[in-house]
């Protein structure tokens, strides 16, 4: 009886280890422990923290990591505490968003053996010459968001037949961040054509970060700038946007005349509610997925560098999207922009009163 109870229990334990990826020959299984602390807004904005959400994803099925979740509270105040909880039980912490800079330079020294990774944040220290990374185990993760923007800009001067289109940011004011997306959308639409009427409006002011999680204000917004004559309007402005498509919806419908928006961050047409994505004309995309694959695979590899790391058109760190097709026939344009823009023939403004 005992040695049939002993080979049962070796067998559950086998069965265990395998669930759990640490058998067999699961060699994928990388045992690492990733904690995700969202921005404002949390998961299920279908835009920033969710792309940063399918980079934990991909590495979860691709390498074999476990993660844990967390998201601030609504005035933020307790991000300190949650990147703390997550170093306590993970060996690398993705802070999604600027906000967490300061938390994390403070958080991070102090759990040297933890790798901490802050999405549009160079975690440099630049009051020092020269420069130097605020830890060697914090990492900073920074965009070209202006030279997506031109892409979508140039999109719209090109599908626009008013020759008037819109800008909503969420919030301004925060490190000239979300004024990165306008100056390069305003650049790539005066690229197209010289002329365009651009007409832009933030929904917020900095320290009031509600902006990002106000679709309501959104749909306001734009439905007045549709109003106006703009038949095509992106935002960069986090959760709030998906007031803009509803907007695109209600007015393509009642006046009979089709208006569109243009997404960000994510692919929108694949995020956003069905009824809408008839309205996503395109969207720009910001690779937070890619990056935050790529910083879980440099901790694995040991490889992790501290300080920043861009992700630019050059390698394909932020671009558009062609989902529903809508901008097929302007692709060839558009590709032969981004070529001139890697090539350093075009320089992308990042100051809105520069494009």
């Amino acid at each position: 009886m005992r040695k049939h109870w002993l080979v049962l229990c070796s067998a559950v334990a086998v069965l265990a280890l395998l669930a759990a990826g640490c058998g067999g020959d699961d060699s994928s299984s990388s045992g690492l422990k990733v904690g995700l602390v969202y921005d404002v807004g949390g998961r299920g904005d279908q835009s920033f923290n969710d792309a940063a959400f399918a980079g934990v994803e991909r590495a979860k099925e691709e390498l074999g990591i476990t993660f844990t979740e967390a998201s601030p509270n609504d005035d933020g105040s307790n991000r300190a505490e949650l990147l703390q909880l997550a170093a306590d039980s993970n060996d690398q912490v993705i802070a999604v968003g600027f906000l967490f800079e300061a938390d994390v330079a403070k958080v991070g020294p102090e759990n040297p053996d933890t790798t901490f990774g802050v999405i549009d944040s160079s975690m440099v220290d630049f009051s020092k010459d020269p420069p130097v990374p605020v830890g060697d185990n914090i990492s900073g993760l920074v965009f070209a968001e202006q030279q997506g923007s031109f892409l979508v800009g140039a999109a719209a001067a090109l599908k626009s037949t008013t020759g008037k289109i819109g800008f909503i940011g969420g919030v301004r004011g925060v490190g000239g961040l979300i004024e990165k997306f306008e100056a390069g959308y305003m650049a790539g639409a005066k690229a197209v054509k010289p002329d365009i009427e651009i007409v832009s409006e933030y929904i917020t002011e900095a320290p009031n970060f509600d902006g990002f999680n106000d679709p309501a204000r959104a749909k306001d917004i734009a439905s007045a700038m549709y109003e106006d004559g703009a038949d095509i309007v992106y935002h960069a402005a986090g959760g709030s946007g998906a007031g803009l498509f509803e907007a695109a919806k209600d007015v393509s419908t009642s006046t009979g005349t089709k208006v569109w928006g243009i997404g960000v961050d994510s692919d929108q047409y694949n995020t956003v509610d069905p009824g809408v994505q008839e309205y996503v004309l395109t969207s720009m995309l910001k690779r937070v997925d890619v990056a935050v694959f790529e910083a879980i695979k440099a901790k694995i590899d040991d490889e992790v560098v501290p300080g920043e790391t861009r992700y630019d058109l050059s390698v394909d760190g932020v671009g558009y999207s062609t989902s529903g097709g809508f901008v097929d026939d302007i692709v060839d344009q558009l590709d032969e922009f981004k070529q001139k823009i890697v090539d350093g023939e075009i320089e992308v403004p990042t100051d809105p009163t520069k494009a």
